[in-house]
């Protein structure tokens, strides 16, 4: 039986938990305490020493550490519902969109909260090592998640999802950015009118409810 190695209250694993559910993947789910650390203990670090959820135990055994292998792993083999894109221009697009709202969303939520919440002082980057805050980090990384916000809004007019006019991977790394940023208090405002149209109705697919 594949498990996913989940933490319920972290974006990370959010996004493998939405992708399974859309795909209709049975599974086991084993709950990592982060805040307890114990994706620090012994017993995890044995599932994946780089110390971080989500993380995958596939039926032939080997374990998937990152959301990239996770996607690419389940939709190898579970192909449909197809969400890396159908044809090359789509996979293209997806796999394009897919690493900008990564990289200017969910890295700037984290660059924030890790930078500033004084719970993670000492753990300003995930994984085994220690690294210190730097204030200033924080302050970036909520002037790129304003950016982020202003540029899914343009990207969304007009489109019912985020790339090649299909539901993707993206739209699931995107709501999980968008819903994420809450933490650091930000949130779509009144002038993002087409990004909450599109959060509003990627709400009504039961794989968000999770």
């Amino acid at each position: 039986m594949i498990t996913l190695y989940d933490c319920s209250t972290a974006p990370s694993p959010r996004r493998a938990r939405i992708l399974l559910a859309e795909k209709g993947v049975a599974h086991d789910t084993v709950q990592v305490d982060l805040r307890a650390g114990e994706q620090f203990s012994e017993a995890f670090r044995a599932v994946n020493p780089q110390c971080t959820v989500p993380a995958l135990r596939t039926d032939e055994g080997p374990v998937l550490t990152d959301n990239a292998a996770i996607a690419a792993y389940l939709e190898a083999r579970f192909p449909q519902p197809a969400l890396l894109g159908s044809t090359p221009l789509a996979r293209a697009e997806i796999a394009s969109w897919n690493w900008r709202v990564e990289f200017e969303g969910l890295m700037a939520v984290a660059e924030a909260l890790r930078n500033s919440a004084p719970a993670m002082a000492g753990r300003a980057l995930p994984g085994p090592e220690g690294y210190a805050q730097i204030p200033e980090l924080a302050q970036r990384g909520l002037a790129r998640l304003q950016h982020f916000m202003d540029t899914l809004d343009q990207r969304l007019a007009g489109r019912e999802f985020v790339a090649a006019d299909q539901f993707s991977v993206a739209d699931i790394t995107a709501a999980v950015a968008v819903d994420f940023a809450r933490v650091v208090r930000v949130k779509p405002g009144e002038q993002h009118a087409q990004l909450r149209r599109w959060r509003e109705a990627l709400a009504r697919r039961p794989a968000f409810s999770l």
